[in-house]
This record gives C-alpha cells, sequence and structure tokens, in this order.
C-alpha cells in the first residue's frame, strides 16, 4: 500500500472522541489528558509511515488504537511510585523500595497520619515535646545503648555524628574501610561534608592496632570503624576489631564511632545465614557511638539511627544540622511499630517481612511454587513451558554479599517468542511484575513473592503472554 493511502487511514482526532470506549475513558478523567494520548498514539503511527516500517505492523497499531490510546491515557492518569511485585529473589531491592512494612504497622500509620498526633507534644506535661522522645526508649531496650535519636538515612547519621564530634579535628580510619555505597557516595566526601580530617591507616587489605596508635596524637578526635557490609576483602587480610580499639580509647580517651550500615538486631547465623555484626555486640564491646540504617536487615522505613553513650547523643540534638536531617511522622510511626517486633525474636522473625523472607523454608517456597505453577499450567497458551528449578536469592541493599540463599523459582521458557518483550510486558502490566532474565528464560524467584500475590504475577504472565500473541513478536 502507498505512503499516502496509510496516512489516510489513519483515525481524525474527533472521530475518535466520538468512540464509545473513548467516551468513557472521558467520563473517568480529564478532557486534555485523553486529547494528548489520541495525539501521541496518532502520531507514532504517522512517525512509522514515515520511516517505512513494515506496514502489518502499522495496519496492526490503526486497528488497536483506541487500546493503546486508553493504555496511554491510563498511564498517564496512574501514580508515578507505585506498587510492584519483587520477583527478583533480591529480598533487600534498593531500586525496589528495600524493606516492606508489616501491614499491622500500616494500620497504626494510617491512624497517625490522618489525622492530629502527638508529634512534638508532650501529652504528660501539656507542654512541647520532642519527636525523639517516641523512639528513644524502645531504641535503647533493643540496643542496650544508653541514648538514642534518628535521622532521615544512615549517610546523613555518620555526616552528623562526624560533624559534631570531630569538626576541624581528626579521625583516624582504616584505608580498607573507605568504601564507597550506592550513588556515588563515598566515606571520604562523607567526612569531608562533616568537617572533619581524614587519617588515613594501614593499607586496603591489612590494619594493625599500631597503625592506629601511631597516627593518634592532639588532634585525634575519634577512632572510626566502617563495617564493609557491601563487599568483601578475601585472602590476606587482617583489620581491627571495635572491641581491640577499646584499649586505645581508654588509653588516649578518644571515643569509636561504628558505621555498621545494614544494622542488624538479630543473630542471623541462627537462622542458617552468614553472622553479621549486630548493634547490641558494638555496644556491649565499647563502642561509643553506632550509626545503622533503619532499612535494609532492620526491615523498617528509611532511617538512619544513632545510638550510644548520651553525652554524645545530646550534642547531637543541639547540632543545627540535626534539623534539616530530621525525620517526619511516617518514619517514627513505621520505625516504631518494627522495633516493637524486635522485643521478641520470634515476633521479629514472623512479622518484619525482610527478616521472614530470609529465614523462609525451601519447603515452604517450594509449596508457593507448585501452586503458582497449576496456576499458570491452566493458562490456555500453547508457546511456553513452565518448570520447577533450584536457584539462589540474594540478601541485596548492600548486606552479606557473599551470601546466596537457597531457592526455588518457577522459570518459564517462550517458545519461537520475544522473551525481552515478554519481560517488558511484565512491567507494563497494571501492577508491575520485576522477574529476572538469564540465558533467554523467565525466571521467578518465591522467596520475594508473597502469598497474595501468586494471583497477580498469574494475571501478569497472562497480559504479557496475550500481548505477546496479539503482536505477533
Amino acid at each position: 500500500m502507498l505512503e499516502k493511502n496509510l496516512f489516510t487511514l489513519i483515525p481524525k482526532v474527533d472521530d475518535l472522541l466520538g468512540k464509545e470506549n473513548i467516551i468513557n475513558l472521558l467520563n473517568t478523567m480529564p478532557r486534555n489528558m485523553v486529547l494528548d494520548s489520541i495525539r501521541e498514539e496518532t502520531e507514532l503511527i504517522r512517525e512509522k509511515i514515515k520511516n517505512k516500517i513494515q506496514e502489518d505492523e502499522i495496519i496492526g497499531d490503526i486497528q488497536r488504537i483506541e487500546t493503546n490510546i486508553i493504555k496511554n491515557a491510563e498511564l498517564k492518569s496512574s501514580y508515578k511510585l507505585k506498587r510492584v511485585v519483587n520477583a527478583t529473589g533480591v529480598v533487600v531491592h534498593t531500586n525496589l523500595g528495600r524493606s516492606v512494612i508489616n501491614e499491622k504497622i500500616m494500620e497504626n500509620i494510617n491512624e497517625v497520619v490522618t489525622h492530629y498526633s502527638n508529634l512534638e507534644y508532650d501529652l504528660t506535661k501539656g507542654i512541647r515535646g520532642s519527636r525523639y522522645s517516641h523512639l528513644e526508649e524502645i531504641i535503647t531496650k533493643c540496643t542496650g545503648a544508653e541514648a538514642a535519636m534518628i535521622v532521615n538515612n544512615n549517610a546523613a547519621a555518620v555526616l552528623l555524628v562526624l560533624n559534631t564530634i570531630a569538626k576541624d579535628r581528626e579521625v583516624i580510619v582504616s584505608r580498607g574501610e573507605l568504601i564507597e555505597i550506592g550513588g556515588s557516595f563515598r566515606v571520604p566526601d562523607v567526612m569531608t561534608q562533616s568537617g572533619a580530617c581524614l587519617v588515613e591507616v594501614g593499607t586496603t587489605n591489612k590494619t594493625h592496632l599500631f597503625d592506629y596508635e601511631n597516627a593518634v596524637n592532639e588532634s585525634t578526635a575519634a577512632l572510626l570503624k566502617v563495617h564493609t557490609s557491601n563487599y568483601r576483602i578475601l585472602g590476606f587480610t587482617s583489620s581491627v576489631s571495635a572491641n581491640e580499639l577499646v584499649e586505645l580509647k581508654q588509653k588516649y580517651n578518644v571515643p569509636i564511632i561504628e558505621d555498621l550500615g545494614s544494622g542488624v538486631l538479630l543473630d542471623l547465623s541462627k537462622y542458617g545465614l552468614e553472622y553479621e555484626p549486630t548493634v547490641q555486640d558494638s555496644i556491649k564491646n565499647g563502642v561509643d557511638i553506632v550509626t545503622f540504617s533503619g532499612d535494609k536487615l532492620l526491615g523498617g522505613p528509611q532511617a538512619g539511627i544513632i545510638v550510644g553513650k548520651r553525652e554524645y547523643i545530646e550534642s547531637m540534638k543541639k547540632n543545627p544540622l540535626t534539623r534539616a536531617f530530621r525525620v517526619d511522622k511516617f518514619t517514627i510511626a513505621a520505625l516504631e511499630g518494627t522495633l516493637k517486633y524486635y522485643l521478641d525474636e520470634d515476633s521479629a522473625v514472623r512479622e518484619i517481612p525482610t527478616i521472614r523472607m530470609l529465614t523462609d523454608s525451601l519447603d515452604l517456597l517450594e509449596n508457593k511454587a507448585l501452586k503458582l505453577k497449576s496456576y499458570i499450567d491452566n493458562i490456555d497458551i500453547d508457546y511456553f513451558d513452565s518448570t520447577i528449578e533450584d536457584d539462589y536469592s540474594e540478601v541485596g541493599g548492600g548486606s552479606l554479599p557473599l551470601e546466596k540463599i537457597p531457592t526455588k523459582c518457577l522459570v518459564l521458557s517462550l517458545y519461537d517468542k520475544s522473551v525481552q518483550r515478554f519481560e517488558e510486558y511484565l512491567r507494563e502490566f497494571s501492577i508491575p511484575i520485576i522477574a529476572r532474565l538469564y540465558k533467554d528464560r523467565v525466571y521467578f524467584d518465591l522467596r520475594t513473592i508473597e502469598e497474595d500475590e501468586l494471583s497477580i504475577v498469574v494475571e501478569g504472565i497472562k497480559f504479557a503472554l496475550e500481548e505477546l500473541k496479539e503482536c505477533n513478536l
């Protein structure tokens, strides 16, 4: 067909506005949004004609134009930040919001944020209070520290600690602990912004106690330990523990600061995972100030938690930076609810989604996989095959980088169809499904798929398969 004739097949805007499906769309969303969607879809077809795309594809787009307009408009009207199904097997997935909050906690959050609250009001005295008071007692109870406060993330926590304790003075840290975290943020850069002066000791793979002691002088403000939670140096290595640094702390009267990064309140080795230093261990070992994340392995909202000696915490509360880093009522409510579970270890393992996913048994995962497979095999489309296979999940979030957790995956193989396009359609589903591709197969890891999400995965797979069939890809 001639190019000119193809242009004449594109429906006019007014004609499209008169279609029943589009009229129904106009009843649910702004007219300008619908018009924009119509213009974008018709322009897309024009561009394909100009670029001499295959005629069959263009005709198909013209035939599906109403459906595509509706999809376009619904995408425009949907929230940009939305729920997704994490089928990747990465439990603390930084790109997917890290930790999932327990629904029971959300009930209290809803109560607090949809009404007025005592965020900065002392109900006992009837006067202005402190937002930090809501969390300090439960944090100290969980960690064994004298005092505590929270800020908006762990990088802010480290910056605030260094600015308060060591501005214009020296902080000693091992070269092997000058880590970079996500987004190219580096410990030396955070230290520079805090106003503290970095003193590097030791080498990348080996640092000894005498390296620290040789660097101590009258300008030393603190000894800094940074837990390398997002990588490991293996082989010919040596490092100094916070416990060993206590000797220098007592000898030279300098505080020890430890950045634990992920922040763990349970001994995960009891559940078959690699041992990760707990906050309680650091406090017992004599560390003066410990910082860690509220999400990641703790399983709560994004926050930076600072615990330690009261004299240092009180100084930080008075630092002007504290206001810039302070958290809101959403974070306080979510973190309080999460920490309450840690008062009983069994409750924490059962009720905190991150901990539960990390410790779920293979039998439980296999049962979910079998259930999902039975649903998938009933889909009346004959160009795919499904199997249940052993694989490995990851902790994620820069935590336990060497840990591989045995898991069960539902694996789809497609016959003569584009696996890449199938994965794209999964992401285009009303509740996007994020799976992983490996050797032209699609893996759905049951460790990070909740029981009540199985039906969503089924519908998402069905949607993606039907889209492939319709587009003949």
